[in-house]
């Protein structure tokens, strides 16, 4: 027996000593190659629909330009004339009120959107019906419902007319139509489901029996609002944060048609470089402004890990 152990254990340190078979390497090597095949698609998609535009961009705003045509150079006065504006940074500084006016906004309208959907209504065909509901606007384009808010709050709009008639106001309010008040409102009209449907998803996700256990440990409603769901929320919300974010920054129709041309933005800015044929300085601009959302999009990472929604 111990003779027949002892060949056992040669035989196992044997087996142990010898090379990797060749077959398993082939294998190995077989399965790298089929995930790089695998990948090819998708990674020629993106440099062709994402990589190529993007240095194309960044080339053209080295490029020299009259009132006629462009010429292919390599100057620096695209960047140095926008940075060095004050007409630039105040319009920046206006594209980012916007935005936090909107993504404020449409963060808490969304968040108890979502939280009506996930948390009161019981049946999932209800809660399917009702967010189905939500993007029922979704089947029109965006100027069309932006310019349906025109017959409300024109000077003698729906809002205005019912105001005066009910004795509220004297005479019609000015700022409804043509402001930033107008900017804003249409912009978290459209923007708000891109908020909803993130947090939704981030919700349902919740274990219903870590709200239980906090109930039954004493807590109130509103400390297991504030202790358990919007922490687990957290990456619906910052996914919705980027979406709303990324849309206000680069949107130029909202606030062309709904200020009357009485206020401006980073996008509406480029627009109109582009239709006085100054594609330099527009891709200039808009290769700024990607390192802003960029940065800004950078910060929210930074704080929350949208991982774990992934």
């Amino acid at each position: 027996m111990a003779a027949i152990a002892a060949d056992d254990t040669t035989t196992s340190a044997g087996s142990k000593a010898k090379p990797r078979p060749a077959g398993k390497t082939r294998r190995d090597g077989g399965s790298s190659s089929s995930s790089y095949l695998q990948a090819t698609p998708l990674a020629a998609i993106l440099g062709l629909f994402l990589l190529l535009p993007i240095l194309t961009i960044g080339m053209v705003s080295f490029w020299d330009y009259d009132s006629v045509r462009i010429y292919p150079d390599f100057v620096t006065f695209n960047y140095t004339e926008t940075l060095g504006s004050w007409v630039t940074w105040k319009t920046y500084l206006n594209t980012i009120k916007f935005t936090v006016i909107v993504w404020l906004l449409t963060m808490v309208i969304g968040f108890w959107v979502a939280y009506f959907l996930a948390f009161h209504i019981r049946s999932a065909t209800m809660q399917m019906i009702l967010f189905l509901v939500c993007t029922v606007p979704f089947l029109t384009s965006n100027i069309i419902r932006m310019i349906s808010w025109v017959p409300f709050l024109g000077r003698n709009g729906l809002i205005n007319s019912s105001l005066i008639q009910l004795g509220v106001v004297p005479k019609p309010l000015e700022f409804l139509l043509f402001s930033e008040f107008a900017v804003v409102l249409a912009m978290v009209h459209l923007y708000t489901l891109f908020m909803v449907t993130p947090i939704f998803n981030t919700l349902m996700r919740i274990d219903r029996s870590l709200i239980e256990a906090a109930r039954d440990a004493g807590a109130s409603g509103f400390q297991i609002l504030t202790n358990v769901i919007i922490p687990l929320a957290k990456p619906g919300i910052a996914i919705g944060s980027i979406f709303v974010i990324t849309l206000v920054m680069g949107d130029f129709v909202t606030v062309r048609f709904m200020s009357g041309g009485q206020s401006a933005s980073v996008g509406l800015m480029m627009s109109n470089q582009i239709s006085l044929l100054q594609y330099p300085a527009a891709a200039a601009n808009a290769v700024i402004l990607l390192i802003v959302v960029l940065l800004i999009v950078a910060a929210i990472l930074r704080v929350v890990d949208i991982r774990k929604e992934l």
